[in-house]
């Protein structure tokens, strides 16, 4: 099971108490989570050697979340853990957060292990660099990887401009050989390649400012580092594939306007150093919510984004010309029932791509989640084809606690 290193955390919690003393009789709030969850692939895999049918899975977060000093002082600490019935790669843990942070009128620091999220789009997060994609727990790429960091916040009338060192890379997860959901060939994790010979001890640094007037939310950003995507390189025999993570430059912008019962939304980046030339792409559209659908408590939102990259087919990932149509459906119950259902449509060829997430509490402890994705018409070229024979449903219960 996979987790960052010893030495690592060990020196995060030194920090960590370096720069705060701890109050006598430290107490604090447990609160966390525990889910059993239940995958079902219909079609045979492309590798035999991948599991066939159905899945399960335990997997656990608890949190733990203390605070002192009058709420100026905070410490938050998540762990998550997974165990799969198939997939070694899968069955994985990770320290989610491990950080304090102090909390000033114009300041505020935090340090140690965190997850930061940028972006305003529902189909991709073009902005959203600093934690690396947990890979093995979703395709979505909305599991992140906790990241090591210090992070100040000036807070000013004008804006907000974070600022970011983030002293140690964490290296993607992929599933493995037997899992599914992963590329043909499969990607060997032990065998990196890094453009820095500094490899994941290279520092990298990020800055963002943000700020929200009228109608608007704006954020622009800027990243230099080791890049969260990383390309594919054969190994001698092409029986598996290399990570290889080059050194980055990424400016970002993300804007996001609400007009009424209107929300539109764009993303857009620049970087180079990720491939031979520096490349464009941008994630952009709207969400209409007619609330009160036909004089009831239920409210519809309708989706559209554009999505786009400047180096068509040679770009890495499966959108560089495609649209998005869906709707969220929400119930407005005391369960809090939502389902939300989309098609991605590969606007220079016949591929689609169908998404369903619907969920719903359960009484006051538990909640069930289900997903299902499909995956048709997927052409040779298309950078979905290792996944035209995974259509898989995925449901999930967890109690919380």
């Amino acid at each position: 099971m996979k987790l960052i290193p010893h030495i690592l955390t060990r020196a995060v919690v030194v920090t960590i108490g370096s720069f705060c003393i701890l109050p006598h009789g430290w107490t604090g709030e447990w609160r966390g989570n525990i889910a059993g969850e239940f995958r079902y692939f219909p079609q045979e895999p492309l590798d035999p050697r991948q599991f066939d049918g159905a899945n399960f899975s335990l997997a656990a977060q608890p949190e733990y979340y203390t605070q002192w000093d009058d709420g100026n002082q905070l410490f938050v600490f998540t762990a998550f853990a997974r165990l799969d019935q198939n997939d070694d790669e899968r069955s994985h843990a990770d320290i989610r957060e491990l950080a304090w942070t102090r909390i000033s009128e114009s300041w505020e620091l935090k340090i140690g292990i965190r997850k930061v999220f940028w972006g305003v789009t529902e189909s991709q997060h073009l902005v959203d660099i600093i934690n690396q994609t947990d890979l093995v727990e979703n395709i979505d790429g909305e599991d992140k990887l906790g990241q090591p960091m210090v992070n100040l916040a000036l807070i000013r009338d004008w804006g907000t401009v974070n600022l970011f060192v983030l002293p140690y890379f964490r290296e993607r997860t992929f599933p493995g050989v037997e899992g599914r959901l992963r590329t043909i060939p499969p990607v060997d994790t032990n065998n990196p390649i890094y453009e820095s010979s500094d490899e994941e001890k290279h520092v990298d640094f990020a800055a963002r400012w943000s700020h929200y007037f009228d109608i608007w939310d704006i954020g622009v950003s800027y990243f230099y580092g080791t890049s969260r995507d990383p390309l594919f390189v054969p190994n001698n025999d092409g029986s598996a594939l290399y990570p290889a993570y080059n050194i980055i430059n990424q400016t970002g912008l993300d804007v996001q306007a609400t007009v009424g019962d209107w929300l539109w939304k764009l993303e857009l980046i620049s970087r180079d150093g990720f491939t031979d030339r520096r490349y464009t792409a941008l994630t952009g559209g709207f969400e209409y919510t007619l609330v009160g659908l036909m004089e009831t408590q239920y409210d519809l939102g309708l989706l559209s984004e554009y999505l786009f990259d400047d180096r068509g087919k040679d770009s890495t990932t499966p959108f560089d010309n495609d649209l998005l149509l869906g709707g969220r459906f929400t119930l407005n119950d005391v369960q809090s029932t939502e389902i939300l259902a989309g098609i991605i449509f590969d606007l220079d060829n016949d591929s689609r791509t169908a998404i369903l997430e619907a969920s719903r509490r359960l009484g006051d402890a538990w909640k069930l989640t289900v997903e299902a994705r499909g995956f048709n018409n997927i052409e040779f070229n298309d950078a979905l084809y290792n996944f035209r024979h995974e259509d898989h449903l995925h449901a999930e219960l967890a109690w919380y606690f």
